[in-house]
């Protein structure tokens, strides 16, 4: 009789390609085996009986905020809210204080994540006009996610405006670079329309023109270096076409709340606690972003978790800090627009899983399959909950979607073969390591 470390039994399996029941075996920390596994036996068993067993999720887009912003979030509590969520890999983002823009600040992180974070991690290497030439060696560091280019400026002073330094990253550069594109000239001129303690004028300033005409500089640019990028947070009707495209060189993101939510209605229920780069839009944009999914042309979905306190959110528009938290509510939104019907659970999966274990090159991530890495999101499709400010475990303690019905609970987090969350509770251990690469 075969004996594993843990067996998963009598749940249903999801893959981009389709759904069956099946038992999953595991064994150091991987898959070992997929099917009926009735005989087999193992020192822990988990009855998955009435849910659907996903990939874990993997999250490309988070701010954890360690170093130097601990105040709002970390690394500890970012991945346990990562947990909750099904989440089993991050990528950080690197506006931190100080900025992660040199291989001793990604490793710098590396050590600081030991022990302490409850997903599987790797950290972006900020782009500058100082580092660009030396962005080929950083990338190269243990643990790091690649590069991150902030073509319009947000949270923090990464910016590289001009085409000629971003030609040099991109240059400089071997893996896909990840684009924050706004355009910073653009949104220098419009500056004006931001009025003060008027959120809702934030989607004006930084208008939809701001981002089709970066990803229409970027998509240029990445053709002319022979190189890739992914467009981030992409929010617009103008760049869905732009990028439907531009495949060759580009791939695509959104995020839960530009799939969810629209302005102008979202300021009048949340003010500046709506507020984000790029920002919420009109439904236009968000039947876009969705007809994107439909088409195949966009490639994931990112949190883009980006937390600040009540007390800094409540600060006068523009002084208010611009970003939402959402690691924790990804999953059970997007499982809520799966019962809604405007996506499958198999297209959730691509979108969640298997597309950003493809775009990054992410060794033994984003499938259910034999030799893969034992990570998984137990969910029941069916349950009902109200996302809460209270069941929140980031550090700034809330949720833009507080009060929200949906359908669709995550019931259990599995780290390579370990459970480390629960019908709500997180057990550890934080056994999160840094995710190999191909």
């Amino acid at each position: 009789m075969a004996h594993f470390d843990l067996i998963i039994r009598n749940g249903v399996v999801v893959t981009g390609a389709g759904s069956a029941k099946a038992d999953i075996a595991i064994a150091g920390g991987r898959i070992a085996r997929v099917g009926s596994l009735a005989t087999a036996d193992a020192g822990d068993v988990l009855d998955a009986r009435g849910l659907h067993v996903l990939p874990g999720v993997i999250d490309t887009h988070v701010h954890f905020r360690e170093p130097g912003l601990t105040h709002k979030e970390d690394l500890e509590t970012g991945t346990r809210a990562a947990a909750l969520g099904g989440v089993t890999c991050v990528f950080d983002m690197p506006n931190t204080s100080p900025e992660t823009t040199s291989a001793e600040r990604v490793t710098e992180k590396v050590q600081l994540a030991r022990g302490r974070s409850f997903a599987d991690h790797a950290f972006f290497a900020g782009a500058t006009a100082e580092n660009a030439d030396a962005l080929g060696e950083i990338e190269r560091t243990p643990g790091c996610a690649g590069v991150k280019l902030f073509m319009g400026s947000s949270t923090g002073s990464l910016l590289i405006e001009d085409d000629a330094t971003i030609a040099r990253v991109l240059g400089a550069t071997r893996r896909r670079v990840a684009v924050h594109a706004e355009d910073e000239p653009r949104l220098r001129a419009r500056r004006i329309f931001a009025e003060h303690d008027r959120p809702e004028t934030h989607g004006i300033w930084r208008d939809a023109e701001c981002a089709r005409r970066a990803v229409e500089r970027i998509i240029a640019l990445a053709r002319a270096a022979k190189r890739q990028v992914h467009v981030l947070h992409a929010t617009t009707a103008g760049e869905a076409a732009l990028l439907k495209d531009a495949k060759d060189v580009a791939t695509m993101e959104t995020t839960p709340q530009h799939l969810t939510l629209t302005a102008p209605q979202c300021y009048e229920r949340l003010k500046s606690f709506a507020q984000m780069n790029p920002p919420i839009r009109s439904e236009e944009h968000r039947a876009a972003l969705w007809a994107a999914i439909a088409a195949g042309v966009l490639d994931t979905v990112g949190s883009d978790h980006a937390p600040h306190t009540r007390e800094e959110k409540e600060k006068p528009y523009p002084a208010s800090p611009s970003g939402l938290p959402g690691v924790q509510t990804m999953l059970p939104l997007m499982l809520n627009h799966v019962a809604e019907g405007r996506l499958t659970l198999e297209r959730l999966v691509q979108l969640l899983c298997e597309s950003p274990a493809r775009v990054f090159g992410i060794a033994g991530k984003g499938r259910i399959a034999e030799g893969f890495d034992a990570d998984f999101a137990l969910v029941d499709p069916s349950a009902r909950q109200t996302l809460r400010n209270q069941d929140m475990a980031s550090r700034c303690g809330w949720t833009p979607f507080d009060g929200m019905k949906v359908q669709g609970r995550v019931i259990a987090t599995v780290l390579r073969g370990h459970i480390i969350m629960r019908d709500g509770a997180v057990s550890g251990p934080a056994i999160g390591a840094p995710a190999r690469f191909a």
